[in-house]
């Protein structure tokens, strides 16, 4: 007979960061299986304890998850300001418990003024920092808007019960935790050069102090009293607009006034008998899972050990023209088509593959896009929710950058987002994480720039398996994408798979990207067959947070350790 012992609050996985593993409950059965933590209804796994927390006592009230995601994407807002927002956007994919799904995007747009060539000099090349660094790098929000539509269309308690959490943990404050005062203090240098004024963060922060953001929390009372049209049309609209114009940015309140967010058709596609539910342009996400999933997926590749010299080299194929084709196909669907069926078709698919050779690298010089007969984060966070009526949401949202633009809004409490630069500056030069761009991520007025970001949830047998997501600007595609097979092809249970060490293959640059903690004992094979091994800058690859449906209709939350995640349920 199986000996259980349960164990809360254990040290798991040793990792690169020096700190303590999020909380995890280890069910000690004779295979030894490491369990994140499980509960029988409802859960939320996001970046900060406080946010889920808040977003767990949503569903304790009796609100859904739907409800439970204003709720904790408004208290990442607050207590995790590296990435948590309203002025920046994001993505949600849903399945309702009666197996109905869908998605909304609240992608950030180019200003009214914006132009192709914003970016590029007299010579016409890229000003190093415009795109990145200060007003002119900042894109219209989307975040309040797409929280406002999810809440007219599936919320159930009011917006001000869901809204009065954050405006707590505003006034009251937040505790600084080592990794935030690390952050915080590293970029206090470009927080002076974005703002050229002391901000409220421009201070040397210590592990412990307490961060209270009185200005945000009167923006969000404000909000809460005079719904979105505060943001986008009210004195908060005239906050941004005034404060970004002052330091040479383009946008106007016009720009606000007429952004709406977008309900749009996900993208699925079948693995291995599992449905998978993702993004859809303009999130290259979707589709760029979908293409390395079904790549791979005639090679089955649990024939070979997990992280192997062989798992590695095939993955690393896929993902190489996976990105070439997201560099030239990919872009904002209401301005460019895309071919969404041709680029996840096996014919199409098994032809990217046919010049695979497992004795040696194919090199990037060699690779370029399919051929296709046309008609015509590095700083972000994830969520995932799973309510106990049924609903899932997978939520990615962003400011691009750590701390975006590093533009903050002093007088209103929050920063905005640099997501210019996910556009194509210059097609062909790379952005601020390497990815290349083309002609269909052009620079367009109110155009909505590519993202990378891959909010999914996953099905097996018409039933809920599994919610997952990354921050991690170009690595989200592969980050979740290994995470699913680790458990569909692996069978590790949640937390296993989200502590597993990564790695990731974009094209270009021409390597492969390993966490430091992976095993280099496969690299001089790897090096043999001609692949470029790169494990600079490399500590960690993502911070997954995903819930996994077990067997036994448990919930099962992984929080990644890489960062200060949390995994609430009961």
């Amino acid at each position: 007979m199986k000996k259980i012992l349960l164990i809360l609050s254990i040290c798991f996985l040793v990792i690169q960061c020096k700190k303590s593993a999020p909380k995890t409950t280890i069910l000690e059965t004779e295979d030894h299986r490491t369990y994140g933590i499980l509960a029988d209804s409802a859960m939320v796994v996001s970046a900060r304890e406080e946010a889920s927390k808040i977003g767990l006592a949503i569903m304790k009230q009796g609100g859904n998850a739907f409800d439970a995601m204003v709720a904790t994407d408004l208290s990442l807002l607050v207590s995790y300001p590296f990435a948590g927002n309203i002025g920046g956007g994001g993505f949600m994919v849903y399945r309702l418990k009666d197996g109905k799904t869908g998605s909304i995007d609240y992608r950030e747009k180019a200003p009214l003024k914006a132009s192709r060539d914003m970016y590029l000099d007299k010579k016409g090349n890229v000003i190093p920092n415009k795109s990145t660094l200060g007003a002119m790098a900042v894109g219209v929000p989307g975040t309040v808007a797409g929280l406002f539509e999810v809440h007219k269309k599936f919320g159930t308690l009011p917006i001000e019960k869901l809204m009065q959490p954050a405006i707590d943990l505003a006034t009251n404050g937040v505790v600084v935790t080592k990794h935030q005062a690390r952050m915080l203090n590293a970029y206090r240098p470009l927080f002076e050069k974005a703002n050229k004024r002391t901000i409220l963060l421009d201070k040397e922060w210590q592990v412990g102090d307490t961060i209270k953001y009185p200005a945000l929390a009167l923006t969000l009372t404000r909000i809460k009293d005079n719904g979105r049209d505060e943001f986008y049309k009210g004195k908060t609209a005239d906050m941004l607009v005034e404060y970004v114009q002052s330091l040479g940015g383009i946008i106007t309140k016009e720009d606000l006034a007429s952004y709406e967010a977008q309900w749009r058709k996900p993208i699925t596609f079948d693995y291995k008998g599992n449905k998978i539910i993702s993004m859809s342009p303009p999130s290259s996400g979707g589709i760029c899972i979908g293409q390395i999933l079904k790549s791979i997926e005639p090679y089955n590749i649990n024939q070979y050990a997990h992280n192997s010299l062989e798992y590695v080299q095939l993955i690393t194929e896929a993902e190489r023209r996976t990105y070439a084709d997201r560099s030239e196909f990919l872009g904002d669907p209401d301005f460019v088509h895309v071919p969404i069926d041709t680029l996840l078709s096996p014919y199409y698919l098994s032809q990217r593959m046919s010049d695979f050779n497992w004795d040696k690298a194919t090199k990037s010089t060699d690779i370029t896009y399919g051929e296709i007969t046309l008609p015509e984060s590095d700083e972000t966070t994830h969520y995932s929710i799973i309510d106990q009526f049924g609903n899932a949401v997978a939520v990615t949202t962003t400011i691009n950058g750590a701390y975006g633009s590093k533009v903050y809004v002093k007088d209103a409490g929050f920063f905005l987002n640099n997501e210019m630069d996910d556009f194509s500056s210059k097609p062909g030069e790379p952005n601020m994480f390497g990815l290349l761009g083309a002609e269909a991520n052009a620079i367009a007025p109110q155009k909505r720039m590519l993202s990378a970001m891959t909010p999914t949830i996953v099905e097996k047998e018409g039933k809920l398996k599994m919610v997952i997501g990354t921050p991690g600007g170009s690595t989200i595609i592969t980050s979740v994408m290994q995470n699913i097979l680790n458990v569909l092809e692996y069978d590790m249970t949640m937390q296993e798979s989200v502590s597993q060490p990564r790695f990731h293959h974009q094209w270009y640059p021409d390597d492969i990207k390993f966490e430091t903690t992976f095993d280099s004992i496969i690299f001089p094979a790897l090096r043999n067959k001609g692949y470029n091994i790169d494990q600079s800058n490399s500590r960690i690859i993502g911070k997954v947070d995903a819930i996994l449906v077990l067997p036994n209709g448990k919930l099962e939350g992984g929080a990644d350790p890489r960062g200060d995640d949390s995994a609430e349920g009961f």
